[in-house]
């Protein structure tokens, strides 16, 4: 006697995923035992697209293992999403070159490829974990490597600096290590003289803040700090006009009436005043002759 069995939709079988991560939308795709493919999804890089996708998973069966690229940067959400659902999570390097070559380069490919290497075992390496202790650690040593590093390239300025200087410069600050460079020359006063001298130490002095309190924007140097020449001048102050109260005053009957302004041409010369002509006589018609 025979026996057939049919596998139904219902019955439990082990599905594979792999997920292809990017900053916004993560591509997933799902496969049989056997290797087949079962189909390909996008969901949404956060906490509502993240369960959406372990949901649209568990819809072909259960699942066993995925696959994700980029649990240390974009997947590191979804791979510690995963991970507390109690799925096995596999960090999975992205396809190579002739893979890529051969078969294209997209997102459902990169999906497909990756659930491929986590159910064939040619991806096995566990993800990044990004909690816990490790993690807070990390992300207070971010902050010293970044001030640190700019504090070596400072320093490195300000050396260049000096060995291009002035010869007293250079025997100056020759020979200092790199905290007591940094703190004398963070305590620098320039003051006016030569103009490369001054502009040298300007510079430096600078540096030195900026390697002493690594992360602070330098200021732009004060008036006081400046050569006599590059001092803005002040601007005369503007005579304060007050308004005349206005009075009631008798008028002077010992003045004549007002006289009016001189007259000026386009140019500016004073021009001579013509008299009215009614009091030369042009206003009225010239007197009849006696006829001879």
């Amino acid at each position: 006697m025979t026996v057939t069995i049919v596998e139904t939709r219902t019955q439990a079988r082990a599905i594979t995923g792999g997920v292809d991560t990017h900053a916004d939308v993560h591509v997933a795709a799902a496969l049989d035992p056997v290797g087949g493919l079962l189909g390909v999804q996008e969901f949404p890089a956060d906490p509502a697209g993240y369960a959406r996708l372990v949901e649209w998973l568990g819809g072909f069966g259960t699942v066993c293992l995925v696959g994700i690229e980029g649990t240390g940067s974009y997947g590191a959400g979804l791979a510690r999403h995963i991970a507390a659902a109690g799925i096995r999570v596999v960090e999975v390097d992205r396809s190579g070159r002739q893979d890529r070559r051969r078969r294209g380069k997209s997102d459902p490919l990169d999906a497909v490829s990756a659930a491929r290497a986590a159910q064939s075992g040619r991806a096995a390496g566990a993800p990044k974990g990004r909690d816990g202790q490790v993690e807070a650690i990390r992300a207070l040593m971010a902050a010293g490597r970044t001030a640190r590093s700019e504090r070596i390239q400072t320093s490195g300025q300000a050396r260049s600096l000096i060995v291009t200087g002035p010869d007293d410069l250079r025997a100056r600050f020759a020979g200092h290590s790199a905290d007591d460079l940094v703190a004398e020359l963070a305590s620098l006063r320039p003051r006016p003289g030569s103009m490369i001298r001054y502009h040298t130490l300007l510079s430096l002095r600078e540096l030195g803040r900026r390697a002493e309190f690594p992360g602070r924007p330098a200021a732009a140097p004060r008036c006081a700090d400046r050569p006599a020449g590059d001092r803005p001048r002040p601007r005369p102050a503007r005579p304060v006009r007050r308004r005349p109260r206005h009075r009631r005053q008798a008028p002077d009957r010992r003045r004549g009436p007002p006289r009016a302004a001189p007259l000026r041409s386009r140019l500016g010369a004073p021009m001579r005043r013509r008299a009215h002509p009614g009091l030369l006589g042009e206003s009225h018609p010239p007197p009849a002759q006696p006829r001879r």
